[in-house]
Formats: structure tokens, C-alpha cells, sequence
């Protein structure tokens, strides 16, 4: 089978970063599957894992982890989907990935892909909308009739922000306030659902006093968490939960101990790394998320498709997600 791999952690401007080649085909067994890959999307997962993350022995190292596909074979203990199914997942982080014409992958982190979206607008969603559902309702267990409490987004624009503020605005009451710094990036949160918008270049605590807006009870940093501790230690509410998705070289808890604030850290691939025992919740999102989306409660994030699933075309999708430019998700689909 075809999928794009590499052997070196190298700079993506490098040929060799990431290569077609041919692998064997995968056989599925127990609770895994065997899907066909229509579409894949990319995420600051895939180019940090390829610039650092080591291949052992002599194999090719496949990454990727949004797909959505059809299931071609399943092991002998699959219950949930059938040969023929049209499938969505954000896969397994100790797994070969998404770059490739088949997958394995487990039925217990796989949901039914929505049928109002084509396969690449679909693929844009399942590690951002697994990754905004855990992190809202699993890790900072926000209260879905709470009117009365507001959350802030920073770094909203991105591929997970686009679908927690849709998340936040469509099944909670909290009064959003997102960040963005360009005029294209305000106007899409304003247009997901964002009550209000500022500007995350200047000082956060400044820009909440010149709109009067309230402190927040929830804070979700989705980037440069460590530019940004300070600022949201003096914003967030006494006794309020501030969660983040990102990998900052250290993070200073102490200025927060004196409000009693939590600190949540969300990774979508613990479920599935640590085979933990509610690893089918995220079955269970992605099952709800795909209603959510042909209800029409809300809406792909697809930003960009960048063509065919080949080795140049993800060389230049990781060059254009390294930039942090990036608005919504880019998508691949094909062979």
C-alpha cells in the first residue's frame, strides 16, 4: 500500500522529512479494523512528532491522525461497525498513522462519519472535536445550563478553538470571549458563535478592561500557554478551572495558588495510549459529535484542502501549520 513515512527527524523544507513509499498491507484483529483512508487532516501533532520524534530500528514511521475512510476488514471481536461503513477517528498515538492508503485502527476510538459531509470536510474534525469535548466537559466539567459564568479562549482561531467555541456556544450558556489577532481570524470566531473577540498580542488583562468584560471561571489556553500564564493568573476568577492543550518548557503554577484555581492538562490520545477502561467515550463523542454536525447544530472547520495525499503536498501542509497562520483545518484527500 502507499503512505508517506519518514526515518529522520528532519527541518520540512528537507525532501526527506516525509516520503512516499510502499508498505505492507495491515491485517485487523480483536477489536481493530482495517480502513481504506478517503481523507486526512493535519495537526500541530503531526510536524512536532516529525521534527522530534525518533524512529526505532529500521522501519518507515508513519504519522497522521484524523482520517475518515471505509471500513474494509474487522478482527474478531468488533461489535460496533460492519464491512462497508463510512468511519471518522483521530486514531492512536503508539499506532502507524493516518498517511496512508489503509489503517489500523480500534473500533473503541472510532465513530460513524457524518453523511451530510463529504469525507474531506469530515476529516477536519475528529482530534480537534475529541480534543474541545474532553477538554470542556471531561477535564473542566463545564456545567451545560450555567448561564451565569464565562470562558476564555486563547488562540481560538485554530483547528481545535474553531470547534470548542461552536462546542461552547451550542451546548453551553457560557458568555464566550475568544482571542485572535487578524481582522480574517476575528470575524470566523465572531461568526462560530464568539460573544467577544480580542486581541491575544496585547496584554489580556488591558483588553479586558477596555471591553468591561467579566472574569472568566474557565480558561483554555490553545497556544503559547507560556507567553500567557501571567496574564490569565491575574484574570481568572477566585475558585475557576484553566485548562491547556499546548507544550510549554515550564509553567509556573505558584501565581495561581492563591485563588485555588485547578490547573487541566487535555491529550486526546490518553484514552487510547493507556487502553483506559472509558476508552469508548471517545466512540461516544464522536457519535455525538457526528449528530451534532448533520442536525446541523454545527459545522466543519475545514479551512484549506491542499490536494492529494502524497508526500509534497504534506510537506507543504506541515511548512504552512509551522507558520501558525493557519485558519481552521487542512485537509488531503486521495491517493
Amino acid at each position: 500500500m502507499k503512505a508517506i513515512g519518514y526515518k529522520e527527524n528532519l527541518p520540512i523544507e528537507d525532501s526527506k522529512s516525509l516520503q512516499d513509499v510502499e508498505l505492507a498491507m495491515p491485517k485487523a484483529t480483536g477489536h481493530d479494523m482495517l480502513v481504506e483512508i478517503k481523507a486526512i487532516s493535519v495537526n500541530p501533532a503531526d510536524y512536532k512528532v516529525r521534527a522530534n520524534m525518533p524512529v526505532e530500528g529500521d522501519d518507515w514511521k508513519v504519522i497522521g491522525w484524523d482520517a475518515t475512510g471505509i471500513v474494509k476488514e474487522v478482527g474478531e471481536d468488533v461489535t460496533l461497525f460492519n464491512v462497508g461503513d463510512e468511519v471518522w477517528y483521530a486514531g492512536d498515538f503508539t499506532r502507524q498513522g493516518s498517511y496512508a492508503e489503509y489503517q489500523i485502527v480500534d473500533e473503541r476510538i472510532v465513530g460513524k462519519k457524518p453523511q451530510s459531509l463529504s469525507y474531506a470536510e469530515a476529516a477536519a474534525l475528529p482530534l480537534t472535536s475529541l480534543t474541545a469535548w474532553e477538554m470542556l466537559f471531561d477535564r473542566l466539567e463545564v456545567a451545560k445550563n450555567d448561564a451565569s459564568k464565562s470562558i476564555l479562549v486563547i488562540g481560538a482561531a485554530g483547528g481545535v478553538g474553531s470547534i470548542l467555541v461552536q462546542l461552547a456556544k451550542k451546548l453551553t450558556k457560557l458568555n464566550i470571549i475568544a482571542t485572535a489577532s487578524r481582522e480574517e481570524t476575528t470575524a470566523w470566531l465572531k461568526e462560530l458563535g464568539a460573544d467577544s473577540v480580542i486581541n491575544h498580542r496585547n496584554k489580556l488583562s488591558e483588553e479586558f478592561e477596555k471591553y468591561s468584560l467579566p472574569a472568566p471561571e474557565y480558561v483554555v489556553s490553545l497556544n503559547a500557554t507560556e507567553q500567557h500564564v501571567d496574564e490569565i493568573a491575574k484574570l481568572i476568577k477566585p475558585q475557576g478551572k484553566f485548562g491547556f492543550i499546548d507544550d510549554p518548557k515550564s509553567l509556573n503554577v505558584m501565581p495561581f495558588k492563591g485563588k485555588a484555581v485547578s490547573i487541566h492538562i487535555e491529550l486526546m490520545f490518553t484514552r487510547s495510549m493507556f487502553q483506559t477502561e472509558d476508552m469508548i467515550e471517545q466512540h461516544h463523542i464522536l457519535d455525538k459529535v457526528s449528530e451534532l454536525i448533520d442536525n446541523g447544530t454545527i459545522k466543519t472547520t475545514l479551512g484549506e484542502n491542499f490536494g492529494t495525499i502524497n508526500a509534497e503536498n504534506l510537506r507543504k501542509a506541515h511548512a504552512f501549520l509551522e507558520t501558525g497562520k493557519a485558519k481552521g483545518k487542512i485537509v488531503l484527500e486521495g491517493f
